[in-house]
């Protein structure tokens, strides 16, 4: 044996622990949460501040979760469910998306790209549109009623 050990100090060494730095990690591509989230928040054609009041939170909590920075609490994932309209095991990567893309319909692309044009003016006359659009979508609905 050795010099000062015994076979029952042989026994009862144990091996030393492996260091967690050491254990290869699993990649995390496609499935983190930020991107996910950002993947859904623009399929749905939101900004940050949108989707931050229909979840109702802050545009810097939307930020901080897409940026990978932070995770949501569990009541806020409940809340950004509610919003994108999907469930918190797509949201969470648990279940793969069912995100209806704008892109599939070439007329609702166009009027987005349009729509998205609309960014570029400023602040006045961007309040202007939006108040034309639901004057508009107002209108329609009342004639629709009427029907």
């Amino acid at each position: 044996m050795g010099d000062s050990m015994s076979k029952a100090d042989y026994r009862n060494e144990q091996p030393p622990l492996q260091s967690l730095v050491d254990m290869p990690r699993k990649k995390l591509e496609d499935s983190s949460f930020g991107p996910r989230l950002a993947v859904l928040r623009k399929a749905r054609g939101l900004t940050q501040v949108q989707l931050a009041e229909a979840a109702g939170t802050t545009q810097r909590a939307i930020s901080y979760y897409e940026n990978d920075t932070g995770f949501p609490p569990a009541a806020a994932l409940i809340d950004l469910a509610q919003a994108l309209k999907v469930s918190t095991d797509e949201l969470l990567g648990i279940k793969p998306l069912k995100v209806e893309r704008i892109d599939s319909d070439p007329e609702v692309w166009r009027l987005w790209k349009r729509f998205q044009q609309i960014t570029g003016l400023p602040e006045k006359d961007q309040r202007a549109v939006i108040r034309l659009i639901s004057s508009l979508v107002s209108m329609s609905a009342q004639v629709r009623r009427r029907a």
